[in-house]
Parts: structure tokens; C-alpha cells; sequence
């Protein structure tokens, strides 16, 4: 993956060609809707296998499709996420001060999709799917209290998937798919210089000078009391550190599906983890940084020397995306009204950390910048219905309760502040004629509050007390998030 500077997130076109960024709509990056009529019952439908967009839960569902049929859908994301600070600080402990990111959450954004099916014979029938797997997207601005964790992200992905089904006999279908993934991602985040600055000083010795009661001369090597100093002498502001990228990468999904009856199904699905490199450089700015410094008995502007210690440098970071098994049922209950419901496992406990890999400089190592998440494999249950309204429409519903992968507050970073949530769906399918209808879909999905005390391993010098060399500002992002997500869902479907 060609990195181009890699915004800090590996998060999420997902939730911007999907992208829902406040948090994604799913667990972890995963993106929460690639099917609008699965939208409607909260995505209970894996068995249903009633259009193309089986290729995405189920590939075997395509033996139930008859000719040839499209679906182009699109979902509107509309977050809403609040952050109240709780005492965010500084590498010296010091408070950050700033306000609270503001409306960090996009207003909205649109998420495609597109499927195709085509019966070749009657046993075999294939069909191709493009939607978005992952996203996040949000934006804190330059001077929020936790700006030195994160000042914004933006994840994007498509994935395109041809797959084919093979009916064994009325009983056992199975089905196959291969995946080409588009991942973007970017990531900002405020360099805290002027503590950056302290530390280096206090390393080298102290600062000496009128510095003490009455103007006497002293040496300085406390950090804090450097810091200070600095300020009152005109040092302050922020740099900002851009990293972006974007890679394919390729996978595969199998599923298996028995018809019990003609009324009832059960289903079986695999999903592959994606593995993608990207690659590129990390960007440091230090144009707001003010004041000047002396180094090694020469004075600098303070920009100057925050830039000697953060040089542009190559990077690149290793992605791979969890993996999942889906098991469902579909059973049409009577002639108006099917029952439906879905058990998925994510292994989410792939995504440990984000580390991102800088080169060599000028002969001077350069240290990687990591966001550590310790994530766990989570489950995902879902439960929904169909009701027969009358010839024209079909309505839906569904209720599901997905797993948060984070483990602990200080695993919650600003890029992806997740948490357990509940959906509730509702739904609609309108015939238009024998050939075309339009699918429907609302969703509330309510996050449960959230706690953030996250705080970044690294300080601004590039070195741990071990010796070990890194990137970052320290520092501990402390507060909580309130967040909901509406979810507006259109297809139109055709049978040709």
C-alpha cells in the first residue's frame, strides 16, 4: 500500500464511502451496513437469501436467485457524539486546557452499494459485490484537550466481490467468494513542542539563569518548571504530524446453506481476514510553533529545533482485518409473516496495535508511532421479522446487540471510541411491478457511555525510560463519550 502519510487511524471508505466515523456502525472499524434490505432487520437476514446482497453474508444464498438481478443501495451515516473532558494532560502533567473537539462527527455521510447476480444454469449462479467493509472519519480540530492523541482520522474502503454458488440438490448450496479491498487511511495529530523542548533541555542538563528568588542564578532540570520558563519566555504552540496511505488487499468468504424445508433454512458463513501494508511517509509541520531556544549554545527559533528532532521520514504500517463466522436461520412462519436471527463472531483480537513504522533519517532512527488497543474477539446477535402487508409491501424489522472489541477504558483511543451497542431497525420493501422494487431502512443505534483514559506510552523526546526509541506526546486523553447513530437506508431492486 502506497502510504502517502498516513493519518493516524487505521479506522475507517468505510464509514466515509461509508464511513460513520463517529464510531463505525459496527464493532471496531467494521462499517454497519452493506445491505439495505438487511438493514431493515437489523442484519438477522444471513438465511433470507432474497437478493444479490447474499453475496456479502451468505455466497450460497445466490442458488436461490432466479435469472438475472441488480441491487444499488446507498445508506446515510448520521452520528452524533459528544466528548466531555475530565482532566486531559500533558507528558509533564500539566493540563492540556482546549475545549471538547467540538462537533467532531461528520453531519452525515453516504455509504454505496452494488450487487449482480446471474443464473448460469441450474446448479450454478454467480454474481459480483461492491460495498464498504470499514470507515471512520472524524475531526477534533487543532486545539482540543486531547489533541496530542489525535486531531483527526479518516478511514475509507470498498471491497469488490465476484463470487459463484453451486446447488448440490434441493437441500445443500454452497457458495464462494474472492475479495479485492481498497483501504485509505489518514491520520493528524497535534505535536506537543514546547514540552517536546523541556525534555530535550532537562536531558542535556537544565536551563540556568535568573531563574530563582530575587533574580539569582540557578539551574533548572525539572521538565515542568523548563516548560514554564519557556512560555513566559514567548515558546508555545502546537506542530502537527500527518500520516496518510492506502493498499489492496485480497481475501476470500465460503458459505454453506440447508433447506430443511420449504419453509425453513439455516446458514453458514466464513469471511477471511484481509492482510494490507501501507506504505508512504509521515509529515511534521511546525509552522505555529513560536519563540526561540538555545541548543548546544546557539539559539534557534523554536520551530527549527522541534523540526530537527521530527523530520519527514518513509512509513508504513501492517493491517489485518478480523476475520468472521456467521451462523442464521430464516424460517417463513406462515404466509405473511418469516422469522429470522443471526450469531456472529468477530475475531477482533487481531487488531492488538496500530504500529506504525518510520525509516532512518540523516542516520538517526526514528522511532515508531504505536496505538496500542488490546482488543478481544466479540460476538454479534441479531433478531428480525418480515410481515406480508399485502401484495405491494413488506414490511421489516429487527433488534441486534453487538460487542464492543475494547477491553478497558485506557484501550479507548479518541480515533475509535467504541463501545457496546443496540440496534433497532425498521424496514420496508415496495413492489413497484413484477421486475423492480425499492427497499427501505431506518436504524437507531445507541452506544453505551463511555470512558477514555488513554494514555500514550511515548513523550516528545522519541525515547522510554528504557532506551527504546519512539514516536509520540505522552499524555493522557481522560474523559467520556455520549453517542448515537441514525442510519437511512435506499436500494432499488431488479429482476431482469
Amino acid at each position: 500500500m502506497k502510504l502517502k502519510h498516513l493519518s493516524l487511524s487505521v479506522m475507517i471508505m468505510g464509514t466515509a464511502l461509508g464511513l460513520a466515523s463517529t464510531q463505525a456502525a459496527a464493532s471496531g472499524y467494521q462499517f454497519g451496513s452493506q445491505s439495505v434490505s438487511g438493514q431493515g432487520t437489523a442484519h438477522a437476514n444471513g438465511a433470507e437469501a432474497n437478493d444479490p446482497s447474499t453475496i456479502f453474508t451468505n455466497p450460497a444464498g445466490l442458488s436461490r436467485l432466479e435469472g438475472t438481478q441488480l441491487v444499488i443501495g446507498g445508506t446515510l451515516v448520521v452520528p452524533h457524539s459528544e466528548y466531555t473532558d475530565n482532566g486531559s494532560t500533558n507528558v509533564l502533567g500539566q493540563a492540556t486546557g482546549g475545549g471538547n473537539g467540538g462537533t467532531f462527527a461528520p453531519k452525515a455521510v453516504a455509504a454505496p452499494t452494488f450487487y449482480l447476480s446471474h443464473k448460469i444454469n441450474d446448479k450454478i449462479t454467480a454474481g459480483i459485490g461492491l460495498f464498504v467493509p470499514y470507515g471512520a472519519k472524524l475531526d477534533y480540530g487543532f486545539d482540543w484537550a486531547g489533541r496530542y492523541a489525535l486531531k483527526s482520522v479518516n478511514l475509507q474502503s470498498l471491497n469488490i466481490n465476484p463470487s459463484i454458488s453451486f446447488k448440490l440438490d434441493d437441500r445443500h448450496s454452497f457458495g464462494f467468494g474472492v475479495s479485492a479491498q481498497y483501504m485509505d487511511a489518514t491520520l493528524e495529530q497535534m505535536a506537543d513542542a514546547t514540552s517536546g523542548l523541556a525534555l530535550k533541555a532537562a536531558k542535556a542538563g537544565g536551563i540556568t539563569g535568573p531563574f530563582g528568588p530575587g533574580g539569582a542564578t540557578v539551574t533548572l532540570t525539572d521538565p515542568a518548571q523548563i516548560s514554564a520558563v519557556m512560555r513566559a519566555g514567548g515558546v508555545g504552540g502546537d506542530g502537527l504530524a500527518h500520516v496518510e496511505g492506502n493498499d489492496w488487499g485480497f481475501g476470500w468468504n465460503i458459505g454453506y446453506m440447508f433447506q430443511l424445508n420449504e419453509n425453513t433454512r439455516f446458514g453458514l458463513a466464513y469471511r477471511s481476514s484481509v492482510k494490507q501494508s501501507l506504505q508512504g511517509s509521515s509529515t511534521w509541520t511546525f509552522n505555529n510553533v513560536t519563540g526561540n531556544v538555545t541548543v548546544g549554545g546557539i539559539t534557534l527559533p523554536a520551530a527549527v529545533a522541534a523540526k530537527r528532532a521530527h523530520p519527514n521520514a518513509s512509513a508504513s504500517v501492517d493491517v489485518t482485518t478480523p476475520e468472521t463466522v456467521s451462523a442464521n436461520f430464516f424460517h417463513q412462519l406462515n404466509p405473511k409473516v418469516a422469522l429470522m436471527g443471526d450469531v456472529t463472531w468477530v475475531r477482533n483480537s487481531q487488531l492488538q496495535q496500530l504500529d506504525i513504522k518510520q525509516s532512518t533519517v540523516d542516520s538517526t532512527p526514528q522511532g515508531d508511532l504505536v496505538l496500542h488497543q488490546n482488543w478481544k474477539d466479540t460476538w454479534r446477535l441479531s433478531f428480525g421479522s418480515n410481515y406480508q402487508l399485502n401484495d405491494s409491501w413488506m414490511l421489516r424489522g429487527g433488534v441486534a446487540w453487538e460487542q464492543s472489541p475494547l477491553q478497558s477504558d485506557q484501550d479507548r483511543h479518541p480515533a475509535l471510541p467504541d463501545s457496546d451497542r443496540l440496534w433497532l431497525s425498521l424496514g420496508a420493501n415496495y413492489k413497484i411491478n413484477k421486475q423492480s422494487s425499492i427497499d427501505l431502512a431506518y436504524s437507531f443505534i445507541d452506544f453505551k457511555n463511555a470512558n477514555v483514559n488513554y494514555t500514550d506510552s511515548c513523550n516528545p523526546t522519541g525515547q522510554k525510560a528504557d532506551g527504546s526509541l519512539c514516536t509520540g506526546n505522552g499524555g493522557t486523553v481522560k474523559g467520556s463519550y455520549k453517542t448515537y447513530l441514525q442510519l437511512i437506508g435506499v436500494q432499488y431492486n431488479y429482476r431482469f
